[in-house]
This record gives C-alpha cells, sequence and structure tokens, in this order.
C-alpha cells in the first residue's frame, strides 16, 4: 500500500515537473524578443549583425542610450506622452465604470440590446473610423491638439465596458438592495459600494488604458500634426533616417518605453489576474 503511494506521488510530481518544464520553455520562446531588445540596447551596430551572432555585447556601453536623450527632445515627448496617458486612464475609468453600472445593475427598456450594439462595435476595426472622425475633428479645429487623443476616452470603450459589466453583474443584488433600504441612491451605491469592491477590474481597465495609451503610434501621428507635440511612440520616426535605420538607437528606446509598462503590470498583477478571471465567468 505504501509502495503504491508512493509511486503515485512520484507519478504527481513527474507530471508537475513536466508541465513546469513545458512552462518554462514556451514563456523563454516569449521572452526572447524582449532579451534581444535589452542586450541589444547596450550593443554598437557592427555587434547587432555581426557573425556568428551573440546575445550579449562583448562590452556594455551607454552610449545608445546617451545618444537617445541627446538626439531628441525626449523629456517633452515623455511630458506629452504621460499627458495622454494620465487623461486616458482617467476617462477610461470614470466613464467605462458608470456605463458598466448603468448595464449591469439599473433595469431599463432596451438594456440588453443597447448592450449588444455596444459589443458588436468591437468588430470595427479603428482604420475604418479615421476617416470620419479625423473630418469631425478637423470641423471642430482640434486636429494639433491633445484633444482628439484624450476628449473621446470620456465616451467609454466597448471592450473596457463589457469588463466592468460582466464584473459588476456578479455581485449579488441583496448588496444594492440592502443599500437602498439604508436610504442610498444609485450615484451613492456605485460611488460607495461598488467602486471599492471593482479595484481588480478596475486595475484592469487602467492597465490596458495606459498600454493602449502609452503604445499608440497611428493616432498620434494623424492628429497631433506639429512635433512640438509629439509622443515617445513618434520619436522612433526620427531617430531612424534614409540612410542610417539607427538599430541600436531603436533598441535602447524601445527599452525605454518597456520599462514603466512592466513597472505597472507588476505592481498591479495581482488585480489585473483578478480582473480578468472574475469578469470572464461573472455575469
Amino acid at each position: 500500500m505504501t509502495k503504491n503511494i508512493n509511486l503515485y506521488k512520484a507519478g504527481v510530481a513527474f507530471r508537475r515537473g513536466l508541465i513546469y518544464l513545458l512552462l518554462f520553455l514556451f514563456a523563454m520562446i516569449f521572452l526572447l524578443p524582449f532579451l534581444f531588445l535589452l542586450t541589444g540596447s547596450f550593443k554598437t551596430t557592427s555587434e547587432l549583425f555581426s557573425v556568428p551572432f551573440h546575445w550579449l555585447p562583448e562590452k556594455w556601453t551607454f552610449d545608445n542610450y546617451y545618444a537617445v536623450f541627446h538626439n531628441i527632445p525626449f523629456f517633452r515627448y515623455l511630458r506629452n506622452t504621460l499627458i495622454i496617458v494620465v487623461f486616458n486612464i482617467i476617462a477610461a475609468l470614470v466613464s467605462n465604470s458608470l456605463v458598466g453600472y448603468g448595464f449591469a445593475r439599473l433595469r431599463w427598456p432596451g438594456r440588453d440590446k443597447v448592450f449588444m450594439i455596444v459589443i458588436v462595435t468591437m468588430i470595427l476595426p479603428y482604420q475604418v473610423t479615421l476617416i470620419p472622425v479625423y473630418m469631425m475633428f478637423t470641423k471642430l479645429r482640434w486636429i494639433g491638439t491633445f484633444l482628439p487623443l484624450t476628449v473621446p476616452g470620456f465616451f467609454g470603450n466597448a471592450f473596457y465596458i463589457f469588463l466592468m459589466r460582466q464584473f459588476l453583474a456578479g455581485i449579488p443584488r441583496e448588496i444594492t438592495e440592502s443599500a437602498r433600504i439604508d436610504g442610498a441612491n444609485e450615484l451613492q451605491i456605485y460611488a460607495r459600494l461598488f467602486l471599492p469592491i471593482s479595484k481588480p477590474v478596475l486595475a484592469t481597465v487602467a492597465i490596458m488604458s495606459f498600454m493602449r495609451a502609452w503604445n499608440d503610434f497611428l493616432g498620434p501621428l494623424i492628429f497631433l500634426g506639429s512635433d512640438q507635440r509629439y509622443t515617445l511612440s513618434l520619436a522612433a520616426s526620427m531617430l531612424r533616417s534614409n540612410l542610417d535605420p539607427n538599430w541600436e538607437l531603436l533598441l535602447a528606446l524601445g527599452a525605454v518605453m518597456v520599462i514603466p509598462v512592466l513597472i505597472l503590470f507588476f505592481l498591479l498583477q495581482r488585480y489585473f489576474i483578478q480582473g480578468i478571471t472574475m469578469s470572464g465567468i461573472k455575469g
């Protein structure tokens, strides 16, 4: 009996170890581009294209980072990017949580049909609506400002609304009813009851909104116009030239841009995983 138990435990340990090994191998495959980005940012151009290829630079140098900070107005672009990112995060948290609460907790005629229409808009590619949106912003005289990249966020995002609605729909209705009995109105229930409970999904929306605004290239390229308002995503085009792509500088800029995303994810990863999981199974 004891021998069978030991064999069973050994089999379980072997299968678990095999699963961990496979997960590690797949993780390394996905990490290879990031490792190339990080190590390549410390190499010279000749080392990047040397044969045979070496993952680690022969001589670690920070010259590429110094060149990035000196060849472009890095801090001006960083300020412009942060302005857009901060407003997008605020807009995403406020608008999508309100709309998601309305779809999840309030009963009104045609609610489910309107929600389906909102979900259907997710299949529309950004490029399809780009021309009419550009014409509309032109008539509003917003081209060349940050407004086209910040104001639309206050009108909600279909995917973020879906996440908020799914999360809030899973909260027991008894909590809402008891709050109403105590005399709370809908706005008080939303602000004092549901927002504190919704930290996981709010963190998920914040991370996704940050990544979307931080990495956006097409929007700033179309709507900003002046290089005085350029973002970091557009800085790559200024580092390149027809004669010299400056690959080592692009890798350094990419490493700088990826660091804030990693920091934000590791700080909020617990809430992010909870938000994705609970939004997917609730409702």
